[in-house]
């Protein structure tokens, strides 16, 4: 990523995460200009937004990338195409960011809807 130009708070859950939207200017030309960042007491991520237009689709597509991030580490299969997840691909990590998948999934997320 390049260097960002504007950050705005797209959703804020005091002590569990944020949703940040930036507008950025990319290193490459393939790269959306527009990106949410995810991050908290959570393994951070972003969602361009050709795949994401508001904070309710950027947690559902972060729970999606992740539960497959999460299936794979299970299963012991590369997950070097997956979303980048700066913690081994072991099965008990898989566990641990599966059970907070659950419960942003049904507490969290409706409440972006």
């Amino acid at each position: 990523m390049g260097e960002y130009q504007i950050g705005v708070l797209g959703a804020h859950f005091d002590g569990i995460f944020s949703i940040f939207l930036f507008e950025i200017e990319p290193g490459r030309d393939d790269v959306d200009h527009w990106a949410w960042d995810i991050v908290g007491d959570i393994l951070p991520a972003y969602i361009t937004c050709k795949d994401a237009r508001n904070p309710y689709e950027a947690l559902d597509g972060y729970i999606g990338a992740m539960e497959e991030w999460v299936q794979a580490a299970r299963e012991g299969a590369s997950v070097a195409d997956l979303i980048p997840v700066n913690v081994p691909a072991t099965p008990a990590n898989a566990a641990l960011l599966d059970s907070r998948l659950k419960f942003l999934d049904a507490e969290i997320l409706p409440l972006l809807k």
